[in-house]
């Protein structure tokens, strides 16, 4: 190959979300993550535009990890025309059977919804992709061992290494026309309760670091005894709490520090509830990847053993008739979709009971709403008051903060 490659960012630029790197040399190109833009309607409706590059002009796509933001628009990619390999950790492979047909059955069921109740502004509404797309894209994935190079596409040689985000999550060097390129993907924590820490990166001429939280530091707390506190007082007064949490990766370490306060004696045995069939899921992978964390078997076991799990609808439509104290585990994280968007309807209205919001809320979105103090939520073309207390976790995310990327660079 000759000259130097091109580097392009179609997302994750000026926001957070939406991950998409495309880099170029000579005739070759490959695509560091497609994801979806999560956040406001003005972010959201940047899934719908017309793609700034030709989806069967790109040779292969490297995807860093299973989160939606790097991974949701894969489905759309593949329908769009690209037909290439897509290259990933078995981990993320594994995710991303669970995450993108879940992805996909959402946003049917959400145009389905949108049509019966007629608060679309489109006749009628459509998914952004289906169930299918999904299939098919899934049938492009192949997994490839961290620290082992190959080659993504002629001329472009690629290793990952671990990134300690979520399971099977890297950051990936990438080498073309003698220049490399490390594309960080997010980054974990050095002090994640479950995941081991980030692999040092492998010198490299340029870096594509996220920075989610590179303006600030996180807050020196204790991540179980906050969420005592948090929990405590919504328990003794008999609330429901509501948590929205990431199916892969939040729901999973807020069960562990729940089961450890529960069998410490710190916290009453109050129900919990999974309710999130996409989390049960990926919950059993922990016993499977037990190598990328820290947890021993017991410990897994406990994490998994923790929750009642809510598998069918009607499952999730019986738990907002029941009365507290109970704890309810549900996606989406931020709630833009899926069933806590029900559990807030049901339970946000009533004093008695708490939303705890535990993560990263973007702007836009129903949880970066509640994050802001909003009196009201609009959910399905209703306005619904905000009467329960709402509190924000500090300590939660999994994201490296300011003082932890730097640290990670100077490796």
């Amino acid at each position: 190959m000759s000259g130097k490659p091109r580097l392009s960012f179609y997302g994750a630029a000026g926001t957070v979300t939406g991950s998409r790197y495309l880099i170029e040399a000579d005739d070759r190109r490959i695509l560091v993550d497609c994801g979806l833009f999560q956040g406001g309607k003005e972010l959201r409706a940047r899934n719908w535009t017309r793609l700034p590059f030709d989806p069967r002009a790109i040779d292969a796509v490297v995807l860093t990890h299973a989160h939606i933001d790097q991974s949701g628009f894969l489905p759309g990619l593949v329908r769009a025309g690209f037909s290439g390999p897509i290259y990933c950790s078995e981990g993320t492979f594994e995710l991303c059977k669970i995450l993108l047909p879940d992805s996909a059955h959402l946003q049917e069921e959400d145009a389905k919804f949108a049509n019966k109740r007629g608060f679309s502004r489109h006749k009628p509404a459509l998914p952004l992709y289906t169930r299918e797309d999904a299939d098919k894209c899934l049938e492009l994935f192949t997994a490839r061992a961290r620290e082992v190079p190959f080659q993504a596409a002629k001329g472009f040689d690629v290793t990952l290494r671990a990134a300690g985000h979520v399971l099977g999550s890297c950051f990936a060097r990438i080498r073309a026309c003698d220049t490399t390129i490390t594309a960080s993907g997010d980054l974990g924590r050095s002090d994640d309760p479950i995941l081991k820490p980030p692999a040092e990166p492998l010198a490299s001429d340029y870096l594509i670091c996220e920075s989610t939280y590179g303006n600030r530091s996180h807050p020196k707390v204790d991540r179980e005894a906050e969420l005592l506190m948090r929990l405590l007082p919504a328990v003794e007064r008999g609330g429901v709490i509501v948590i929205p949490a990431f199916a892969v990766g939040r729901a999973q370490t807020l069960l562990l520090h729940i089961a450890r306060l529960k069998r410490d004696r710190k916290l009453a045995d109050v129900p919990v509830y999974l309710d999130s069939p996409m989390a049960i899921d990926a919950s059993a992978l922990y016993h499977r990847f037990m190598h990328e964390h820290r947890l021993s078997e017991s410990e897994c076991d406990l994490m998994c053993r923790a929750p009642s799990l809510v598998n069918s609808p009607e499952q999730s439509k019986a738990l907002d008739q029941r009365t507290g104290p109970m704890i309810i585990i549900s996606a989406s994280g931020m709630a833009t979709g899926g069933r806590v968007v029900h559990h807030l309807k049901a339970f946000m209205t009533d004093p008695k009971n708490l939303v705890l919001l535990a993560g990263f809320q973007a702007p836009g979105t129903r949880g970066g709403s509640l994050a802001q103090g909003a009196q009201s939520l609009r959910i399905h073309g209703q306005e619904y008051p905000v009467r329960a207390q709402v509190e924000q976790l500090e300590s939660a995310s999994s994201h490296a903060d300011a003082d932890e990327l730097l640290a990670w660079m100077r490796c």
